[in-house]
């Protein structure tokens, strides 16, 4: 069988006379192929061209950008639920952090005082999950509640039943 007859054949023949063209027209234009492999810029050399294992990638990309604490954080606020417990989780979400404090939201005044009188045990727990002196103080918010409207209130009732602080 001859080349001609065989598609695969023409079709590599077709491919290299394609390839030898763009060559040319790029050494007409100046654009030449590099000689020599590229260089990375920056960054951890890897040893005979391996993969970078994921995990370490990302730790790297967080210690360069400086993203550790902020990243570690946002782990623990994810985690809430494991760190604190089911029941106290399950009436408490953290809200914000900044500047070694940690603001924690209640669902209601009982569950806010509860964890104001577990404040230095939270502190405690958290600095085990981000390092010590992460964490310096815990503050606590209630539940905000608006201006009620509507013509039907009892006089005197501020807060959500017996829970009022």
């Amino acid at each position: 069988m001859s080349a001609e007859d065989n598609p695969t054949a023409r079709g590599a023949a077709m491919a290299r006379e394609k390839l030898a063209q763009a060559k040319a027209d790029a050494a007409r234009r100046g654009q030449l192929p590099r000689r020599e492999p590229r260089r990375r810029a920056a960054g951890p050399r890897r040893e005979g061209g391996d993969p970078q294992l994921f995990g370490r990638a990302i730790m790297d990309l967080l210690a360069d950008r400086g993203w550790e604490r902020p990243a570690a954080v946002g782990g623990v606020f994810g985690r809430w639920a494991d760190i604190v417990g089911p029941d106290l989780a399950a009436h408490t979400k953290p809200e914000t952090f900044e500047d070694g404090e940690v603001i924690v939201v209640a669902d209601s005044t009982a569950w806010a005082t509860q964890v104001r009188l577990l404040a230095r045990t939270l502190v405690r727990r958290l600095n085990e999950e981000l390092g010590d002196g992460t964490v310096t103080q815990v503050r606590v918010r209630g539940p905000q509640y608006g201006p009620r409207t509507g013509g039907l209130r009892v006089r005197g009732s501020k807060g959500p039943g017996d829970t009022y602080g």
